[in-house]
């Protein structure tokens, strides 16, 4: 079910599944626990970003970790954000969302992008050059195929002739479908093709995108009166006062931040020019949360208020959090925020 402008706000749940420190099959473990419990708290979807070669992502495979998490819910829908079209076959991509949907009995929510850093895409041969074609080709593609029967394509980079689509999948006409956006112009390619977006950034950063999407949709003349989702997301810890709040979230941002760095560092390529370097910096620019319950609810409240957003993207599980932190966070979201809203 989708929601209007004015509806309740919806929580959903973002991971990087980034190096913990750890072994990695306990993290796994952890947050399917991590999953199984948002799923009885009542969070609306599980997203899972990819990533390659790097420990700011231990999923590389996203649909493969998400098949274990539909296993072990039940009304949690999940999805990749994103899936990297350009280091797949659109027709494997197709057939492997047509899995998942169909193993999660239609609760698939399907990420779609490129990826953000070229160094990731480089290790398979991708050229930042074919990126942007492959992947709009690739994209086309994956939705035409949602449509069944068989398949012809003709691109630069794909041809595919009368290729049987034997597989399809639960939602109909497709899974709804996700792009991250970072500019107005992406707004408006989503809202042209009803897709949700996620985003990250300040508020002020933020409301360009979402004010963008809604004068896109307010001229569409095929907007229907169930607008997509407009995510904000944040980095969020709490604790039992503002001082136990940060004395975990502080640690766990600079590990996070470590991991995202690792291919920047290898590479010598600088680091995005808005990426905050320290958890006061993180915190300053409005993308980390930290404090109690009451004082959490209110900056997230205000945040996505301020962003024009209506689906706020917790980022429970980061760096070296242990699980039972990240189990608190949850279930005071739930108390304070979904309750309290619901």
């Amino acid at each position: 079910m989708r929601h209007d402008y004015s509806s309740k706000l919806t929580c959903g749940i973002f991971d990087h599944l980034d190096d913990d420190g750890g072994d990695i099959a306990r993290q796994y473990a952890d947050r399917l626990a991590l999953a199984e419990a948002c799923d009885h708290l009542g969070f609306y979807a599980y997203h899972l970003a990819e990533h390659h070669c790097t420990p700011h992502g231990r999923g590389p495979s996203p649909n493969l970790f998400l098949s274990s998490v539909a296993q072990r819910t039940r009304r949690l829908r999940i999805g990749p954000l994103v899936m990297l079209l350009v280091l797949s076959h659109p027709l494997r991509a197709f057939e492997e969302i047509c899995m998942l949907d169909q193993l999660s009995g239609g609760r698939l929510e399907l990420g779609i992008g490129r990826g953000s850093l070229p160094i990731e895409l480089g290790y398979f041969e991708i050229g930042v050059d074919d990126a942007p074609g492959r992947y709009a080709e690739a994209s086309d593609i994956l939705i035409e195929a949602m449509k069944g029967g068989r398949l012809s394509y003709q691109g630069d980079h794909f041809e595919l002739n009368g290729v049987p689509l034997t597989l399809g999948p639960h939602q109909r006409p497709h899974p709804p479908i996700w792009i991250t956006a970072n500019q107005p112009e992406t707004a408006g390619w989503a809202a042209a093709n009803g897709a949700n977006i996620a985003c990250v950034g300040p508020c002020s950063s933020v409301r360009r995108i979402t004010d963008a999407f809604r004068a896109y949709r307010g001229h569409s003349t095929d907007a229907d009166h169930q607008a997509p989702f407009l995510g904000l997301l944040r980095m969020v810890v709490i604790g039992n006062s503002d001082t136990h709040a940060y004395s975990l979230a502080a640690p766990a941002y600079e590990q996070w931040l470590q991991s995202f760095k690792y291919l920047y560092d290898l590479n010598a390529v600088p680091t995005p020019p808005n990426l905050p370097l320290t958890f006061d910096a993180a915190v300053e620019s409005e993308l980390c949360v930290a404090g109690t319950a009451a004082s959490v609810r209110q900056t997230l409240l205000s945040h996505v208020e301020a962003a024009g957003a209506n689906y706020l993207l917790c980022q429970l599980a980061f760096g070296n959090l242990q699980l039972d932190a990240s189990l608190y966070t949850a279930k005071a979201i739930h108390d304070e925020i979904m309750d309290r809203l619901g």
